[in-house]
């Protein structure tokens, strides 16, 4: 993707923090958010219309969790990178956070554009 921007999709429920992650996103040249979803349906919709390369995914979220949403996201858009974030401690992740296909977690007060470019790096979405 060198030479193009990359377009992220940010999914959480909160709004205070989409907009620091969408502050984040902004710090990251060549990135910019094209979308944001508040709820794991939400998201699915998101991703089919703007068919981002990033996908910032709060594992938390009413109705379908980040963790399901993923796993179908991922089936209908393999190439996607993305990312499981939440609070929770590495080890305190709830099942199936580790093979739903995310790339990686990260806590959300690890969120930083060098975090965002070294996750994504190795998928080709830098």
């Amino acid at each position: 993707m060198s030479g193009s921007v990359v377009e992220v999709l940010i999914v959480d429920d909160q709004r205070p923090f989409r907009s620091v992650a969408r502050a984040v996103v902004g710090l990251v040249g060549g990135w910019r958010v094209t979308a944001e979803a508040a709820s794991g349906e939400d998201a699915l919709a998101e991703a089919a219309r703007v068919h981002p390369a990033v996908v910032l995914m709060d594992i938390n979220l009413p109705g379908m969790s980040g963790i399901e949403a993923t796993r179908l996201l991922l089936d209908a858009e393999p190439a996607t990178t993305v990312v499981l974030m939440s609070t929770y401690a590495p080890d305190d992740l709830p099942a199936g956070a580790g093979d739903c296909g995310a790339v990686a977690y990260l806590r959300k007060e690890d969120l930083t554009p060098a975090a965002l470019r070294a996750l994504c790096a190795s998928r080709g979405a830098s």
